[in-house]
C-alpha cells in the first residue's frame, strides 16, 4: 500500500507530504463539467436550475458533485467502495470538499446545519466492513466544521444492488427502505446534507429527501462524488 501523502493514489507518482493524495495530472483528468445546481445535469454553463428543475424540482434543493463517473474518478470510487480500499476516503473527500467550495462560488451553495451520510443496511455494512458515505462525511464535517450524524437515518430494508436497474426499478427497490428517526425533530435543523458516492437516477436521495421533508426539514442538499 502507498500511504497517503507519499504517492498519487491513482498513478503512484511521488508526491510531496501534505498533498491530498492525487497528482496534478490525474486531478486534471477528472471529467468536470458545468452543471445544474439542483439536479446535477450537465449544462453549457453553471446554472442554479435547469429547465427540467424549473418545471419539476426534485425532493431536494441543491446538489454538489465532483464530476462525471468516468476515469480516473470511477476507478478510485470502485476501489474505495468494492475493493476494501477504505484509505481512499481522505483523497476522495478532499476532492468533494473542493467541489463544495467551488459550488459556493458558482451555484450560491449555502452550508447545511448537519451532514447525513446515506446509511447502509446492517447486512451490507457487515459484508463491506464500513460505510463509504460515512467515511467521506467525517472528513467533510471536520474540514467544514459542520456536525455529522449517523443516528438520524436508518436503512431497514436489505435491497438488491441498484446497479443495472432502470429508473423505475430503482424507485420500487427503495420504496420504504429508509426511516428518519423522530429525534431529528428535536434538533431543529433547517438545512441538511445527504452524502453518497455516486448519483445515478437520484432515486436513493429522492426517497430519503421525501422522508426528511415529512419531518419538517425545509432545505435538503445532496453531495456526491460523481454523476452518471
Amino acid at each position: 500500500m502507498n500511504w497517503f501523502g507519499l504517492s498519487c493514489v491513482q498513478c503512484q507518482q511521488k508526491l510531496a507530504i501534505g498533498s491530498h493524495g492525487l497528482c496534478s495530472r490525474c486531478n486534471a483528468e477528472i471529467r468536470r463539467f458545468a452543471y445544474c445546481g439542483c439536479c446535477g445535469a450537465e449544462l453549457i454553463r453553471d446554472e442554479l436550475r435547469c429547465g427540467k428543475c424549473l418545471q419539476q424540482e426534485p425532493a431536494w434543493q441543491q446538489m454538489v458533485i465532483i464530476g462525471r463517473y468516468a476515469e480516473p474518478l470511477s476507478t478510485l470510487i470502485h476501489r474505495f467502495k468494492f475493493q476494501g480500499q477504505f484509505w481512499l476516503d481522505r483523497s476522495l473527500a478532499r476532492l468533494l470538499y473542493l467541489a463544495v467550495r467551488q459550488a459556493r462560488r458558482t451555484h450560491g451553495l449555502t452550508l447545511p446545519d448537519v451532514i447525513l451520510p446515506v446509511p447502509l443496511h446492517h447486512v451490507r455494512h457487515w459484508r463491506r466492513g464500513y460505510n463509504q458515505a460515512a467515511l467521506l462525511a467525517k472528513w467533510l464535517a471536520r474540514w467544514l466544521n459542520i456536525p455529522m450524524r449517523e443516528d438520524l437515518l436508518l436503512r431497514t430494508k436489505h435491497t438488491p444492488s441498484q446497479r443495472g436497474l432502470t429508473a423505475k426499478a430503482r424507485r420500487n427497490n427503495l420504496k420504504n427502505a429508509f426511516i428518519v428517526q423522530n429525534k431529528i425533530k428535536k434538533c431543529n435543523y433547517r438545512s441538511v446534507c445527504l452524502i453518497d458516492d455516486v448519483i445515478t437516477t437520484g432515486s436513493t436521495m429522492n426517497e430519503m429527501a421525501k422522508q426528511l421533508r415529512k419531518m419538517g426539514i425545509p432545505h435538503i442538499q445532496v453531495w456526491g462524488l460523481a454523476r452518471t
